[in-house]
């Protein structure tokens, strides 16, 4: 699970306030007697589907996904534009 607060932790990672409560909250589920995939449905209820640090691929968590990638596209298209237009401005004229 990730840390809501750190973002890019784990729970066991991270040293948040936060983090130390999930992972009580995790281990008295897991005392209780529930299964894994119980106290994951649990805290996905409680928390959504950004707490997984593999969230579901549904219409949900779409950016999650998608969105990495497309930042990574709009940078090289600006990339791509911003050499293209250096190099047209660096042609020396061709007046007759």
């Amino acid at each position: 699970m990730r840390c809501l607060v750190c973002q890019n932790q784990s729970i066991d990672d991270s040293n948040a306030p936060l983090a130390r409560d999930l992972r009580v909250l995790v281990r008295d589920r897991l005392k209780a007697g529930d299964s894994d995939d119980k106290v994951m449905e649990f805290v996905t209820d409680r928390y959504g589907d950004y707490v997984l640090l593999r969230p579901p691929f549904k219409a949900t968590t779409l950016v999650l996904w998608i969105g990495p990638f497309a930042v990574l596209l709009l940078g090289a298209v600006g990339t791509f534009l911003f050499l293209r237009g250096g190099r047209s401005r660096r042609r020396p004229d061709t007046a007759p």
